[in-house]
C-alpha cells in the first residue's frame, strides 16, 4: 500500500463507524502487499530480519497493566493459567510479557509442558520513573537474569525497552541497548527492540540499526495510537518494514474500546492484515471464547484477501 492512502480521512472514519470500511480500502490491498502465505491465523511468519518466526496471532498479557499487575494477575490465578494454556493448545506460539505486567510466572506455569524451542517468549524492561513498585531501575543484564528465573527458561527470544516516547531514546538508553546487544551475542536473548508510544520514538526505531523488533499501536480508528490519523502512523510503520524491522501490531481494538463490536473488529483485522508492513499482531485475551472468535475472524479475513 502506498504511504499516502487515497481516501479522505473524514469519509474513511465515517465509513468505519458504519461498518463499511471494506468498501474504501478493499481496492487498496494488492497481492504483492500481502505478507501471509495462507488463511491460517496461526501460520508462522517472518518477524523482519530478527530471525524470529512467531505465529501471526500472539497472546498479549498486558491488559490494563501497571505497577507489575494486569488483568491476568488480578483474576483467579488458575483461571489465568488455564487461559494461557488454552492459547497454546489452540496453536498460539508467541506470548508477550513485560516486567510491568507481572505475568512472567503465569506464563512460565502455563507453558511448563510446552516445547520451549517452538514457543517465542517476549518481554520488556521498564526504565521510566514510576509505573513499578520500586524506584530502582537495574541494568538490563540484572533484569534479564531475574526474568529468566521467573520464566523458567535459559534464554529469552525477544527483549524490548518498554514504552519509549522521546525522539532521542536511542541516546538516553544507549547503555541498556549495548547491554542487550552483548546478551544477544552471548545467546542469552535472540533479538532486541523497543515498544514505542509516540510517532517520534517510532521514527527513531526505524532509523536505528540496533532495532530488531518494534511494537506499534495500529488500528483504523485512531484509538489509543500515536496519532489519531492512521495515515501518519502507517507512513512510519512502512519505514520500519522497509528497514527490515519486525513489526508487531498492538491495540487492534483500541485498548479494548471496541471489544464488543465484532464488525469493527473485523474491519480492523482486514485493515491491519492488508497493510503489508505489519508482520504479526498481539491480542490481550481475557476469555477462552475470545481466542476462538479472533482466530475465526482472522481466518475469514485472510481467506478473503
Amino acid at each position: 500500500m502506498d504511504d499516502n492512502l487515497n481516501f479522505n480521512r473524514r469519509n474513511f472514519l465515517r465509513a468505519l463507524s458504519l461498518g463499511t470500511a471494506h468498501i474504501l480500502f478493499s481496492n487498496q490491498i494488492k497481492a504483492e502487499n500481502i505478507l501471509f502465505k495462507n488463511s491460517n491465523p496461526l501460520q508462522k511468519v517472518k518477524l523482519g530480519n530478527s530471525g524470529l518466526k512467531p505465529t501471526l496471532i500472539g497472546f498479549g498479557t498486558g491488559v490494563n497493566a501497571v505497577n507489575r499487575t494486569s488483568y491476568l494477575t488480578r483474576q483467579d490465578r488458575q483461571k489465568s493459567i488455564s487461559l494461557l494454556r488454552y492459547g497454546y493448545e489452540r496453536g498460539i506460539r508467541f506470548f508477550d510479557c513485560a516486567d510491568s505486567y507481572g505475568t512472567h510466572d503465569l506464563v512460565a506455569e502455563a507453558l511448563s509442558k510446552a516445547d520451549r524451542e517452538k514457543v517465542i517468549i517476549s518481554t520488556k524492561i521498564w526504565v521510566l520513573k514510576g509505573g513499578m513498585p520500586e524506584s530502582e531501575r537495574p541494568d538490563a543484564d540484572i533484569l534479564i537474569d531475574r526474568f529468566r528465573k521467573e520464566l523458567k527458561t535459559d534464554y529469552l527470544d525477544l527483549v524490548q525497552i518498554h514504552c519509549m516516547t522521546d525522539r532521542n531514546w536511542t541516546e538516553t538508553q544507549k547503555k541498556q541497548m549495548d547491554i542487550l546487544e552483548e546478551l544477544k551475542q552471548k545467546g542469552i536473548i535472540k533479538a532486541h527492540g523497543v515498544s514505542v508510544h509516540s510517532l517520534d520514538a517510532m521514527k527513531a526505531a526505524a532509523e536505528t540499526k540496533w532495532t530488531d523488533v518494534v511494537h506499534v499501536r495500529i488500528n483504523p480508528y485512531g484509538i489509543a495510537m500515536d496519532k489519531p490519523d492512521p495515515q501518519e502512523v502507517i507512513s512510519v510503520i512502512n519505514l520500519l518494514h522497509k528497514a527490515g524491522k519486525g513489526v508487531v501490531g498492538m491495540k487492534l481494538v483500541g485498548n479494548g474500546q471496541l471489544r464488543n463490536e465484532p464488525e469493527k473488529i473485523q474491519n480492523a483485522l482486514r485493515f491491519v492484515l492488508g497493510l503489508g508492513s505489519v508482520n504479526m499482531m498481539i491480542i490481550g485475551f481475557e476469555e477462552k471464547e475470545q481466542i476462538d472468535n479472533y482466530l475465526s475472524m482472522a481466518e475469514k479475513t485472510l481467506s478473503q484477501m
